[in-house]
């Protein structure tokens, strides 16, 4: 059923609940909810929130780890009127203070909160919002130094998830929610299924490997899997015919690999890849593209604009490029956000009035996404026009960067480019200083300002930028550079010595984009991370038939301990075959 205009996520919910009250709504690794005693632990969760003091329109922080209470929590906010803040656990302190504010955030919920809701509740509170209304605030990267708070409105969350032909949920459907709370995924992963009938599995709150994904897939019945491109990467390569049983499996959030899609493609017969499209501020996604079949080229499309929004590829001057030709990507509809919390001004520079329609009030929003439109109206992604990149699926302005590396006080300028293939992009760090500095030093200055994906993978010393005819800083001529040589680390370099050694070394130095890599190398130190880290382990199973675990490669993360642990596992299998 479709939702009218005036519609809000708690008024579909309520219909819901009411229709399919004995249906699993959730099932988490704690709790298994239907969706009546979901409706019920919401509202008595609502009832705590007002005697807190939450009013209509608050901004609401919710600070809870993946689990069933997250998601009574996200709806009983809604559920009082109030949009919610979905907080990074793994985000600076520092940033934290900077959203919480910025937000106007009085109240939050935490395990704590949680434990206190009474243990009965009155009828559900009366829904006095509308589909303008706020319902969850999105903060991402700002050039300025500061995030920007998407403010996104009911109407655009039902938009995405409602009658939605572009990835139809039926009650049928299991979906998996596996991405950060904090990341616009997690809009698609937990509505869609609780406003279509659905049921919702929440993946626990550690990082999965890929098995360990697969098993839980299998074992929940998923069938409609959002992983973002990074990740299905990473899936693919590690054997994704292990997701047999997908109807549906959704990537995004940067550039897909042609050859994973079709890799991807030949292992799951009967699975449909949707390759999504779309910033934060047009709600998920703006295009879709179902694949079904081999793609010709390297070019993944992204599809036709989804129902309740469209699309204009236009020149500087907003004039319409002619067909073919690659144009800035303006998106229009329901799926846009209100604007920027508390920045009436970037709010009117990126969400302008719309001159293609008629309707008052209706406005374009400006994505900075370069896009072309094939023969058949497929979309086609050509890149960005500004500094903005997606890092492991984040949007990342690399001014923001820049801006928090130039605070070292060792450091007096620096730049910041996006080094690697499209979806398996690294930040690399470029600066001016009087000396080498340790990469290590500069990535706790850091780590104290932004989140951890925003941290470079590499840092350099340079004696200057080099800039453009017109004195910019010339990025191009930065990512030409070659691999950079090995950082100033803790610990001094040691080479490989046996074939073990040399075989991981030149892993990491490829991951890492260096030009080598030391046995004695701290692999977060170097500049590694989580998925990173996943990959490197399918490698090491594929080339050794043998796996290491998340757990203990960040308990060993120098090639010097892992390839003694290879070694010495496979010297205990032989001497096991002659027993």
């Amino acid at each position: 059923m479709r939702p009218d205009s005036s519609d809000t996520i708690a008024a579909v919910f309520e219909r819901r609940a009411a229709e399919f009250a004995d249906r699993v709504a959730i099932s988490a690794p704690a709790a298994e909810l239907t969706y009546a005693e979901l409706n019920i632990r919401a509202d008595r969760l609502a009832a705590h929130l007002r005697e807190l003091g939450v009013q209509p329109d608050d901004p609401v922080g919710v600070d809870l780890p993946r689990s069933a209470d997250l998601i009574v929590a996200l709806l009983a906010v809604v559920k009082v009127g109030a949009g919610y803040l979905a907080l990074d656990p793994y985000q600076p302190e520092d940033v934290r203070s900077t959203i919480l504010a910025d937000a106007g955030v009085k109240v939050i919920v935490t395990p704590e909160v949680i434990a206190e809701m009474p243990a009965a509740a009155g009828p559900s509170p009366t829904d006095t919002s509308s589909g303008e209304s706020i319902a969850y605030f999105a903060y991402t990267s700002g050039s300025t130094g500061r995030p920007k708070g998407v403010c996104v409105p009911h109407r655009a969350v039902l938009r995405l998830i409602t009658n939605q032909p572009s990835l139809p949920i039926d009650g049928d459907d299991v979906f998996l929610q596996l991405a950060p709370v904090a990341f616009d995924a997690s809009t698609l992963e937990i509505w869609g299924p609780l406003l279509n009938g659905a049921r919702l599995v929440v993946a626990p709150p550690e990082e999965l490997s890929p098995t360990a994904l697969a098993r839980l897939v299998s074992r929940a019945g998923v069938t409609v899997l959002w992983l973002t491109a990074g990740l299905f990467h990473t899936v693919v390569d590690a054997g994704i015919g292990r997701l047999k049983g997908l109807r549906y499996l959704v990537a995004g959030g940067d550039v897909l690999s042609a050859d994973h899609v079709n890799r991807a493609l030949r292992a799951l017969p009967g699975t449909t890849l949707v390759n999504g499209y779309g910033p934060t501020e047009n709600t998920t996604f703006t295009a879709c593209h179902p694949i079904t079949e081999p793609l010709d080229g390297d070019r993944v499309p992204i599809g036709y604009p989804i129902r309740g929004t469209t699309v204009h590829l236009l020149t500087e001057d907003l004039a319409p490029t002619p067909d073919g030709e690659v144009g800035e990507l303006f998106a229009a509809g329901a799926g846009l956000a209100l604007g920027y919390r508390n920045d009436p001004a970037l709010t009117a520079a990126r969400f302008i009035p719309n001159p293609f329609s008629r309707t008052p009030g209706d406005r374009l929003y400006r994505t900075g996404d370069l896009a072309r439109r094939r023969p058949d109206g497929v979309l086609e992604f050509h890149g960005r026009t500004d500094g903005q990149v997606k890092i492991r699926g984040f949007r990342v302005e690399t001014g923001q960067v820049e801006i928090a590396l130039r605070g070292h006080p060792e450091v007096f300028d620096a730049a910041v480019v996006a080094r690697g293939d499209d979806g398996d992009r690294v930040l690399s760090a470029f600066y001016l200083s009087d000396l080498p500095l340790v990469s290590a030093d500069l990535r706790t200055h850091l780590a104290e300002l932004l989140p951890q994906y925003m941290i470079p993978a590499t840092f350099q010393r340079l004696e200057r930028l080099p800039l453009t005819g017109n004195g910019k800083v010339d990025r191009t001529a930065l990512a030409a550079i070659a691999a950079p040589q090995r950082p100033e680390l803790s610990t001094d370099y040691r080479a490989p010595g046996g074939a073990t050694e040399t075989w991981l070394a030149q892993l990491w130095a490829d991951l890492m984009h260096v030009d080598r890599v030391g046995v004695d190398d701290d692999f977060f130190e170097l500049g590694g991370h989580s998925l990173m880290a996943t990959r490197i382990t399918v490698e090491i199973g594929e080339r050794f038939g043998r796996t290491v675990s998340a757990v203990t490669f960040y308990e060993e993360p120098t090639i010097a301990r892992l390839a003694e642990l290879i070694e010495r596992a496979a010297a205990d299998d032989i001497v096991e075959d002659r027993r």
